[in-house]
């Protein structure tokens, strides 16, 4: 089976951290060697230049050189202490030269017209010298130390001369050949090696432990596949996704939350969520601790639904993730299926109102009582024509009196009055202004009806007004109210009273609250002889 890991790193974490090290390891012995080599040679400058210079001044010193150096020829003997001298000195030539450079003894008694190197210059200069030259093919360090006679002659003047320079004493070192010094160096570098090694595969296991430790076991090829799948999933969803860390800084930010958070393409990840540009409601929700279920956000135009999950491992928080939903088309679906329900329900109830009317009729045309059959037609007509009149005399738009009469109807069905308090006006207004109030109010009454039918209440009190450029809703029922400890529930979406089988349950509070928190306002609930539900819906939305 085919993955990353045997395609393109063949070594695991460990072996890739071992043969790293071990590079490293390998480069740095290289140079080390390089500079003991270097600095074993100036170790070795340091060593013998006083020792060969010491061993040439005694060698010049002595009276037979300085008084048959100047003999021709010169006498075979000096060989022998041209050799003692080398020895003593564990250099590898000693040489007695003239002024001009000729050799007139070497230690190992061969001279043959040899001359001195000629690196070696200033001969008569009176003065000792070191430093390196070729002997021999070899590069050698030697020490010179000038010869002079014993200057017993008498002068001119009667007094004796000063010592005269007659020849040099040369003693010559070579440098230890590179296999020599390699030689020396190796067993060094192959303890260090062997310990280096060591503490490298020792170091490699111990880190590839750790680093698996906190990749959660993943090789690197595995975490470069996980990385890579989860840049494709982010850019590929359509929902919002944040990831925020144990310390609020976010870890991911995919492309769809920026743009239902109103974000555009700033690069968020490794920001805090308190660094976001958005309401304090999204800030709560990103950072927030506890799991949280389709909690409805409005941001801007959108209306957004959200859930946040914990993420832990090995017993701890590390952080949570966020998804974010966009229920804009969808809640306006929901509101136009609200009101077309509410229609539906409102015939049916019309429907069944009207065939007992027909059948009342029907009766008392059977039994020929005509002058009944005008009492009951006129009756319902005028029944009709004063709910008509009661609301349209207040209500002004004609979508939102339409859907009250409706209600009405539904309601007195029911055996419940919906009475309209005597404040109440509402004007003519905008149509996606009226579609919204048609919806809260649509559903805040049938919540009443329901609420007021279980307690066996006998009204409802409405009141519409326009307010503070803001259309206020109040639906009172006589129902048996709302518990104190639920209130903060109601308005959450699937919280419901209703049998678990209901359609639509734990819809209609939440509606309500979402329409109007994206219009900018607010809905509420006290008790006061029932429930008494409020919302506010300002004429201008928020982008308004």
């Amino acid at each position: 089976m085919w993955s990353p890991r045997s395609a393109r790193f063949p070594l695991t974490m460990a072996g890739q951290i071992l043969l790293l090290q071990v590079i490293v390891l390998l480069v740095v012995l290289a140079v080390a060697s390089v500079v003991s080599l270097r600095q074993s040679d100036a170790d070795f400058r340091a060593q013998r230049a006083a020792p060969l210079a010491t061993v040439a001044q005694e060698l010049a010193n002595l009276d037979v050189v300085r008084t048959q150096i100047d003999h021709r020829p010169v006498l075979t003997s000096l060989t022998a202490y041209a050799e003692q001298f080398r020895r003593r000195a564990d250099a590898t030539a000693v040489y007695l030269a003239d002024l001009d450079g000729n050799i007139l003894v070497r230690s190992d008694g061969a001279v043959d017209g040899a001359r001195l190197d000629s690196e070696i210059r200033n001969l008569d200069s009176q003065r000792s010298w070191s430093g390196d030259i070729t002997s021999g093919g070899q590069r050698s360090i030697a020490a010179l130390v000038p010869i002079f006679d014993s200057g017993i002659p008498v002068g001119a003047a009667g007094g004796p001369q000063p010592p005269k320079q007659v020849a040099v004493v040369v003693v010559v070192d070579a440098y230890p050949t590179l296999g020599d010094r390699a030689g020396e160096l190796l067993r060094d570098l192959v303890a260090f090696l062997g310990a280096g090694l060591a503490l490298g595969v020792a170091g490699s296991w111990l880190l590839a432990r750790l680093v698996k430790r906190r990749t959660r076991g993943l090789e690197p090829a595995d975490i470069a596949a996980l990385a890579d799948h989860r840049e494709a999933l982010l850019h590929a969803v359509r929902e919002g996704v944040v990831a925020v860390g144990a310390d609020g800084v976010i870890t991911v930010f995919n492309d769809s939350a920026r743009t239902l958070l109103g974000l555009g393409d700033a690069d968020l990840e490794g920001a805090t969520v308190a660094d976001l540009e958005v309401n304090q409601e999204v800030r709560d929700l990103l950072g927030g601790e506890a799991d949280v279920r389709d909690q409805v956000l409005v941001v801007g135009e959108r209306v957004v639904v959200a859930n946040r999950n914990q993420v832990h491992f090995d017993g701890r928080s590390v952080g949570a993730v966020t998804t974010l939903r966009d229920r804009t088309e969808l809640l306006a679906m929901q509101s136009e299926l609200t009101a077309r329900e509410s229609i539906t329900e409102t015939l049916r109830a019309q429907t069944h109102e009207f065939n007992n009317q027909l059948h009342i009729i029907s009766g008392l045309v059977q039994l020929a009582e005509y002058d009944e059959v005008a009492t009951v037609i006129g009756t319902i007509t005028r029944r009709r024509a004063e709910i008509n009149d009661a609301v349209t005399a207040v209500v002004h738009d004609a979508a939102v009196a339409a859907l009250l009469v409706a209600k009405m109807s539904l309601a007195a069905e029911r055996g419940i009055a919906i009475v309209l308090a005597d404040d109440t006006e509402l004007p003519v207004l905008d149509p996606d202004l009226s579609a919204d109030v048609g919806t809260v109010l649509g559903n805040l009454i049938d919540n009443a009806v329901d609420a007021t039918v279980s307690a066996a209440g006998p009204r409802i009190d409405l009141r519409l007004r326009v307010e503070a450029d803001a259309v206020a809703v109040q639906v009172a029922d006589t129902g048996e109210g709302v518990a104190a400890d639920v209130a903060p529930e109601i308005f959450r979406r699937g919280w419901s009273t209703k049998p678990s089988d209901a359609s639509g349950r734990g819809v209609g509070l939440a509606l309500v609250q979402v329409i109007c928190l994206r219009r900018g306002g607010h809905v509420s609930v006290h008790n006061l002889d029932g429930a008494v539900f409020t919302a506010v819906l300002p004429m201008m939305t928020r982008g308004g």
